[in-house]
């Protein structure tokens, strides 16, 4: 069991990977706080983990919006009394050409994907610094290392978190905080249905299972004491 008497906040947490990162979390001994705008969903997963022994509590709110970033770190602090892994996994997905992309657009990707990851990480960060121990991961994706015709404010965004990422290890090491940034390539999830991505298409491809990609995030979130993964990429056996 890697996370016994530890805790996982996890954004984005109703669907794909991160539902998916939950699970494993709490399959390894984590209490977990999860956090969506669907509440249902959150209800369905934390009674799922209670099933199976597990401690789940949820928030559900949106993640671009400080109340939520608020709520959800005082929640774990009260149900479980701390926050050992912080995982930024809220985003969106929206392919478009440029002249295309409506400023609505830009900024519900903007805020999705880097505001969310922005509010929850200052939020929980206090308390880890007095903790002086936790991890932070931002769940960014290949196209925050290559951009790609029709993704370029999507792209941006994701390039956006890497360099949040990178900027906050040089920021939080002093205070012994892990920050790290996955890129992780196509996976089966609801992510991009109906803004460029077809459920046909995803189910043809060769993308990952959610489940392959939680497993990855829990390798980066389980490092030794002395040792920390600053970014990983993971990718499938497609051609």
């Amino acid at each position: 069991m890697l996370f016994t008497d530890q805790t996982a906040l996890i954004t984005g947490a109703s669907s794909g990977v991160g539902r998916a990162t939950a699970l494993a979390f709490a399959r390894q001994g984590a209490a977990v706080l999860v956090t969506a705008r669907r509440k249902d969903r959150l209800a369905s997963l934390c009674d799922l983990i209670r099933s199976e022994g597990g401690k789940a509590e949820y928030i559900a709110g949106d993640a671009t919006l400080e109340s939520t970033a608020d709520a959800a770190v005082a929640a774990a602090l009260r149900h479980f009394g701390q926050i050992d892994h912080l995982i930024n996994n809220a985003g969106m997905g929206n392919y478009k050409n440029i002249v295309d992309t409506t400023v609505e657009e830009y900024d519900q990707l903007v805020d999705t994907n880097l505001k969310s990851g922005f509010l929850f990480t200052r939020a929980a960060v206090p308390h880890m610094v007095a903790r002086r121990s936790g991890s932070i991961l931002f769940v960014s994706s290949v196209a925050g290392l290559q951009g790609a015709a029709g993704e370029s404010v999507y792209c941006a965004t994701k390039f956006a978190q890497a360099g949040m990422a990178q900027s906050l290890d040089f920021e939080l090491r002093k205070h012994n905080i892990k920050v790290g940034c996955f890129f992780p390539g196509g996976t089966k999830t609801e992510f991009a249905l109906g803004k460029g991505r077809t459920e046909e298409s995803v189910a043809a491809s060769h993308m990952m299972d959610p489940a392959e990609v939680a497993e990855a995030i829990l390798f980066m979130s389980s490092r030794p004491a002395n040792s920390r993964v600053n970014q990983m990429t993971l990718r499938h056996m497609g051609l």
